[in-house]
């Protein structure tokens, strides 16, 4: 039960704060500022949380954790049901800084209902921002299953490398369709945001299908260094 808390929290304060730097004071930080919240907010999560649930915070993570038999499957379901909690109560608890705000200046670009939901930007089709999702999720996710394992990783130093991970996707993504790469975290704003759920299928199947294929990446860069290091040998 702990660690469903732990990624509960972890994912309501991704979304209050993350998405909080768009809806609160996007117009003023940019692009730039929105990404390296989102970086800064993950890197402290990982030293709070990581002990306890391995700070997956992210649909996306715990699929490549699935599929590298590292989580059973019924904690997939408790960590994703989890998830989609807490991005739902940081979603709820944006909407009521929207609605008692009193002439403040929302959001900038931020979507539909100044939430910072994932939606496209102007000139943005769904084909660029679903290669876009698919793209960067597998960047991020090869990242994680580099930084976290077990005989190759870096240790406390995880955690920033996985920071800083997703604050360069999202500085790279936002201009596109806000940067999800984590389906929870454009779940938590669409639900208060009906607008955004034309896209939401994007930010569904493109960070699971990134996640997939970050772990087919890491398993062919982990088997080559292996047959490498045996024919050293």
């Amino acid at each position: 039960m702990k660690k469903y808390l732990a990624e509960l929290f972890g994912t309501m304060f991704l979304v209050l704060l993350a998405c909080g730097s768009a809806v609160l004071a996007g117009p003023s930080i940019g692009g730039l500022g929105i990404g390296l919240c989102f970086g800064l907010v993950l890197v402290c999560l990982c030293y709070a949380i990581g002990n306890i649930s391995g700070c997956h915070v992210n649909p996306a993570v715990s699929f490549a954790m699935l599929l590298c038999k590292k989580m059973s499957g019924k904690d997939f379901v408790g960590y994703v049901i989890a998830q989609l909690i807490g991005a739902a109560i940081g979603g709820g608890l944006l909407y009521w800084f929207t609605q008692t705000g009193n002439g403040f200046n929302f959001g900038g670009v931020t979507g539909t209902n100044n939430l910072a939901t994932n939606v496209l930007q102007p000139g943005a089709t769904q084909g660029m921002a679903l290669l876009a999702e698919v793209l960067l999720t597998m960047f991020f996710v090869f990242i994680i299953l580099g930084a976290t394992d077990e005989k190759k990783g870096f240790g406390n130093f995880a955690g920033l490398a996985i920071g800083l991970g997703l604050g360069l996707v999202n500085i790279v993504g936002i201009p596109v369709d806000n940067c999800s790469v984590n389906p929870a975290r454009s779940f938590g704003p669409a639900l208060f945001s009906p607008d955004a759920w034309g896209d939401f299928w994007i930010m569904v199947v493109g960070p699971l299908v990134g996640a997939a294929l970050a772990v087919v990446l890491y398993r062919l860069a982990v088997n080559c260094c292996c047959n490498k290091c045996n024919i050293e040998k």
